[in-house]
């Protein structure tokens, strides 16, 4: 399958999507570790993509988001942004409403 076929399949298929490097219980840095530990705190499910697995799609998804760095927080398709964003939104009280708002 086409990666960017990929990308859209992920992000249309996930209220919550995050791209980061590791996973939600092994991050691999440390802006993934403070974006996970933000959006657990909202007690919210989300998906996960660990883009040191997928090198492909950790390009390609760059040039879809017009975003260079990782983690990268979609919800409903939509880039929120990463680390320092996510956690200004969560500090505000933002991202709660973000994350639960549209939930279905």
């Amino acid at each position: 399958m086409d990666v960017v076929k990929t990308i859209e399949e992920q992000l249309s298929n996930n209220h919550i999507i995050l791209y980061m490097k590791g996973s939600p219980n092994a991050p691999q840095c440390g802006f993934s570790a403070k974006t996970v530990q933000a959006l657990m705190a909202c007690g919210e499910k989300f998906a996960y993509v660990d883009i040191l697995e997928h090198p492909e799609l950790r390009e390609a998804l760059k040039s879809h988001s017009n975003w260079p760095t990782y983690p990268q927080l979609y919800v409903d398709g939509e880039l929120v942004g990463g680390c320092d964003i996510v956690l200004d939104m969560y500090e505000k009280g933002k991202l709660q409403t973000l994350v639960k708002s549209d939930a279905a």
